[in-house]
């Protein structure tokens, strides 16, 4: 039998060090992953603006506009990713960091490079390439230190990991490298100019500088992505040679985007920093947009009504100015005086699911019985068009309820369960409406399938404990 080998207490914790960074080179795979406590905001408008936005970009990279999704995600960081499937997040600060539209577009292209350079799934193999070398010079190191060699083998062991951590960094700038220059010939493709990707690389450089920091060029090998002068000094060069480069911004589009920066910046601040921003002097229509938030978050009901019909007053039938008006009123604790204008707001939009699921809560809030009939027709429209609203299921799930349909009541609770995370709940109520429920009908079949998804979740969080 041999003898144990006692390695030195820097070496244990070197040997500690190298096992915890091949655990986190592992788990980089999943480094791009929204966090849990991270919300999505969703909004009528502005998803409408990322639609129109992302849909030359999306044709250029050669992908279908209906399958890729840009998301917003209820962060104030200035950072926008891809997370697997065809999905580009971008986070709220970054909205509002951005001057204009076509720097958000610039952004969108680049992560639309990653989504067609597979650079999700890619990330893997380089993480496990990295691995290996890290597993290697532990094992090196182990074999050192039995032979004697103690300090030899922290210096192997070292090495080793400074090389893992160098070749997977350098993994990840190529992917950022390549995702550029893909963005770029989208941007060319759909006629788009570069000059919002490089204006928005120098914001981005100005907000390291902000902090404090100022790139050395020895830096790069300690960064996941090219240093941003370098990034701007390429696409510099690939993008003012490009036709569109003098290209003037869509008008519409830019209007709409400066619509929706004061709409997120008036829901997200604090409301004396919003009214400070956009003063009543500002006239304009993303000013009393701004404030017509700000002042319902204050519960200033009378002033947040004052400047929707300002709005309304410019454009009588925009849709998204009657949802507003709508909003104010419903959460003011009066759905009566809400329906008009929310009904409007359906209509133009031909049932947008979010707007019709506000009206469905109007009518349900109204506690008039008169009103469950429109009601479930207006929530069964919307969750036709959008499966993914787990409000829209729970204020269907209390239609029923009221209506004594109990297997489609406990089918539209496990609906939302199934999308918020409670599979236990899920399982639970669609094994009871698949129980009560014809079979062999949509409703039945759905059922069977939410329990079959939420037994699927409940073993993957079972393997992980």
């Amino acid at each position: 039998m041999s003898r144990p080998i006692h390695f030195p207490a820097p070496l244990r914790r070197l040997a500690r060090a190298a096992m915890w960074l091949s655990a986190l080179l592992a788990l980089a795979l999943f480094s791009a992953r929204p966090a849990m406590a991270q919300s999505i905001l969703r909004d009528a408008e502005t998803e409408e603006l990322f639609k129109d936005m992302s849909a030359p970009l999306i044709e250029a990279a050669g992908l279908e506009p209906n399958n890729v999704d840009v998301v917003m995600v209820g962060d104030p960081s200035v950072n926008a990713f891809v997370a697997g499937g065809q999905v580009v997040y971008i986070h709220a600060g970054l909205i509002g960091e951005a001057d204009n539209a076509l720097q958000v577009q610039g952004v969108i292209a680049h992560e639309l490079g990653h989504i067609t350079g597979g650079h999700v799934i890619g990330i893997g193999q380089g993480a496990q390439a990295a691995t290996n070398i890290s597993i290697l010079s532990l094992l090196l190191g182990v074999a050192a230190a039995a032979a004697g060699g103690g300090e030899a083998a922290m210096g192997v062991m070292a090495a080793g990991q400074q090389a893992a951590m160098g070749k997977f960094l350098a993994f990840t700038r190529g992917q950022e490298s390549a995702a550029d220059l893909a963005g770029a010939q989208y941007l060319s493709a759909a006629g788009m100019s570069g000059r919002g990707s490089i204006e928005f690389f120098q914001k981005l450089q100005q907000l390291e500088h902000r902090a404090g920091y100022f790139a050395k060029s020895e830096d790069t090998f300690y960064r996941t992505h090219p240093l941003s002068r370098d990034r701007i000094q390429t696409l510099e060069h690939v993008y003012m040679r490009d036709p569109a480069w003098d290209r003037p911004n869509n008008a519409d589009i830019e209007a709409r985007f400066r619509r929706v920066k004061a709409k997120l910046y008036g829901y997200l601040a604090d409301p004396k920093d919003t009214l400070a921003h956009y003063p009543a002097s500002d006239t304009s229509v993303p000013a009393r947009y701004a404030r017509a938030y700000a002042y319902h978050k204050e519960a200033r009901v009378d002033m947040a009504l004052k400047e929707v019909d300002a709005l309304i007053a410019t454009a009588p039938h925009d849709p998204y100015f009657l949802e507003l008006r709508g909003q104010v009123l419903l959460e003011a604790g009066r759905p009566d005086e809400s329906l008009a204008s929310l009904r409007e707001a359906v209509e133009i939009t031909r049932f947008q699911p979010l707007i019709a699921t506000m009206l469905g809560h109007a009518l349900i809030a109204t506690e008039d019985k008169d009103h469950y009939e429109e009601a479930e027709r207006v929530l069964r429209a919307s969750v036709a068009r959008d499966r993914y609203n787990p409000t829209a299921w729970y204020l269907l799930g209390r239609i029923y309820d009221a209506q004594g349909d109990m297997p489609r009541a406990r089918l539209a609770s496990a609906e939302k369960q199934i999308m918020t995370g409670d599979p236990g709940a899920a399982l639970q109520n669609a094994q009871a409406a698949s129980a009560s429920l014809p079979e062999s009908t949509p409703d039945w079949l759905r059922a069977n399938d939410i329990a079959m998804e939420a037994r699927a979740q409940i073993e993957q969080r079972s393997k992980r404990r």
